[in-house]
C-alpha cells in the first residue's frame, strides 16, 4: 500500500517530546542500481560529515524542542562525538521547484501550477528565502532563477504549458548544481520539491548520476505524485520514493489532485523544523566506500529519525 496524504495530518504537526528520545530503524545503504546503471559514488571530505533530519513520532508529527545530548550518531555502528548541534527553523532557505510539464501530466497540470505558486508564496521569507523553479519535458530549463520574489516565481509557474518527453533525471541534477552553487553550504537549508508522474524516457543522464548531484549539494527531496490512484504503485513512483528515501525526504501520493496543496502545506511544516549535526569521524579512512550512519534519539521508542543512509569518503 502506498503511503497517502492525510486529511487531518497538519492538525497536530508539532509534538514537544520529553527529556530524550528513540533509537530511530538503522539505515540502509543506498538500493540496488538498475541493471545497466553504474553506482553511485558520493565523495565527501572524511574529517567533518554533516547530517541533516527530521524527527517524527508514531503519528508523522513532527519533533521539536530536542537538544545535542538527547542525540547520538554512529557511524558503520560505531558511535561518533557529535561536534555541533543546530534546530534550525530559521535557517534560509534554498528552494528548487521541479514541474514536470512533460505530455504526461497534461490533464493535471493546472492543479500543479496552482499548488506550486501557492507553496512557494507561503514559505518563503522576504530578503531571507530564495526559490527557483525548472521546468523538464524533453530538456530541463531554469524559468525563474534564485529569488524571494514571490511575484516572479509565481508568474514564472503560471507561465507553463506541457509538451513533449521527460527528462526528470536532468532536471534534478540541473537543479543540485545551481543549489550548490550558494556557499557556504552550512548557512543554507536546501531542499527540491519534484510535482510527477516520476517517469523518464528523456534524460542524457542516469537516474543515480542525479541523486549523487542531489548528495553532493545536500539537499533534500520531496516529492508530489501525479499519477492516479486507479493505477497502483507505478515504476515512476518507485523512482520518487527511491530519491527522498535516499536524502532524507519523503514521497506524497494525494488522493485527489485538489489535496495537492495540502503535500506541498506539509513539506513546508516539516522545512522549517529540522536539526543539524556535524561530527569527525574517529577513524576517517579515505577508502572511497559506503559509510553507513545511523541517528539515534536517546530512549525513547516511539520517534523515528528520518535523515540519509550514509555517504562514500572520498578516495585516497
Amino acid at each position: 500500500m502506498r503511503s497517502r496524504v492525510l486529511l487531518a495530518a497538519l492538525g497536530a504537526m508539532l509534538l514537544p517530546l520529553p527529556a530524550a528520545g528513540q533509537q530511530a530503524p538503522p539505515a540502509q545503504p543506498p538500493a540496488a542500481t538498475p541493471q545497466g546503471e553504474q553506482p553511485t559514488h558520493i565523495s565527501v571530505d572524511v574529517t567533518r560529515v554533516s547530517m541533516a533530519y527530521s524527527v517524527t513520532d508514531r503519528k508523522g508529527r513532527f519533533v521539536t524542542g530536542l537538544a545535542k545530548e538527547d542525540f547520538e550518531v554512529l557511524e558503520n555502528g560505531r558511535p561518533q562525538a557529535i561536534q555541533e548541534f543546530t534546530a534550525e527553523p530559521s535557517l534560509p532557505l534554498r528552494v528548487a521547484v521541479l514541474i514536470d510539464t512533460s505530455n504526461s501530466i497534461r490533464d493535471r497540470f493546472k492543479f500543479e501550477q496552482e499548488a506550486a505558486s501557492q507553496f512557494l508564496n507561503e514559505i518563503l521569507r522576504s530578503n531571507t528565502d530564495k526559490a527557483m523553479v525548472v521546468s523538464f519535458d524533453s530538456a530541463a530549463e531554469i524559468v525563474c532563477n534564485l529569488t524571494d520574489s514571490t511575484d516572479k516565481l509565481s508568474a514564472a509557474i503560471l507561465g507553463l504549458r506541457p509538451g513533449g518527453g521527460t527528462s526528470m533525471y536532468d532536471a534534478i541534477r540541473f537543479a543540485s548544481e545551481k543549489l550548490a552553487e550558494e556557499q557556504p553550504s552550512y548557512q543554507f537549508r536546501r531542499i527540491m520539491v519534484i510535482v510527477s508522474d516520476g517517469e523518464d524516457n528523456q534524460s542524457r543522464g542516469t537516474r543515480d548520476q542525479a541523486l549523487e548531484a542531489v548528495q553532493v549539494a545536500d539537499t533534500f527531496i520531496y516529492a508530489i505524485s501525479t499519477n492516479n490512484l486507479t493505477q497502483g504503485d507505478t515504476d515512476g513512483d518507485k523512482v520518487l520514493k527511491y530519491f527522498t528515501s535516499q536524502t532524507g525526504g519523503k514521497a506524497y501520493f494525494p488522493f485527489k489532485l485538489e489535496d495537492l496543496a495540502q503535500s506541498f502545506d506539509i513539506i513546508a511544516e516539516e522545512v522549517r523544523h529540522q536539526y543539524n549535526i556535524v561530527y569527525r569521524p574517529e577513524n576517517p579512512i579515505a577508502d572511497g566506500q559506503f559509510h553507513r550512519v545511523e541517528i539515534r534519539v536517546k530512549g525513547h521508542k516511539e520517534v523515528t529519525v528520518r535523515a540519509r543512509s550514509g555517504y562514500y569518503a572520498r578516495k585516497s
